[in-house]
């Protein structure tokens, strides 16, 4: 969780200064002046839940996410409120876990902040909590926070490619916390 913290820091804290440059509502590199944008998106699970090393062991475990978002500011750097309704699926056993008992569905509000902006191209990092249908052994709590790092493509003013990586976890509020991680492909579509 330190790492996490110290990494998300390390990329908001020199964008601050650049927040001057994001003021008007067509520079928000999620949505440009669009106000309401949906997204869908897919990812596969890793066996590690951190994010720091990125996690490289896949295993038969997906998500499936859908997400409602609208634009806001994050001390006037552009960002993105959103409410997620996340189903994960795990297919078989591997490397010591029945995946298929974390076929769980989720819904958590996020908060994604742009980092950069370069033509068409962003990245940004995100934070949320919601609750997931039921503890398990893998996460021992409903409650779950959720942190995610994703690089975007805007093909047009309304429609966009998301890669990102996504992290879930109970925070250590309960005796298991073991973690999802997901590497993930999203598209997103403003209105």
């Amino acid at each position: 969780m330190k790492k996490i913290t110290a990494f998300l820091l390390l990329l908001i804290l020199p964008n601050i200064s650049l927040a001057r440059d994001y003021v008007l509502p067509d520079r928000n590199p999620f949505m440009g002046t669009y106000q309401e944008q949906i997204a869908f998106g897919i990812g596969q699970g890793f066996d590690t839940g951190i994010l720091l090393p990125p996690p490289v062991k896949p295993v038969p475990f997906y998500i499936g996410t859908f997400q409602y978002s609208q634009p806001t500011s994050f001390f006037r750097i552009p960002a993105r409120r959103s409410i997620n309704v996340s189903m994960t699926l795990g297919l078989d056993e591997a490397r010591g876990w029945r995946w298929q008992d974390f076929t769980i569905p989720m819904a958590y509000l996020t908060e994604d902040i742009a980092l950069f902006r370069f033509n068409r191209l962003y990245a940004g990092v995100g934070a949320g909590a919601g609750l997931q249908a039921e503890e398990n052994a893998r996460i021992g709590s409903k409650l779950i926070f959720q942190f995610k790092v994703m690089f975007g493509y805007n093909l047009s003013k309304k429609w966009a490619l998301e890669l990102f990586i996504q992290h879930f976890s109970n925070a250590n509020t309960a005796e298991e916390n073991n973690s999802y991680a997901f590497y993930g492909l999203g598209a997103t579509y403003n209105f």
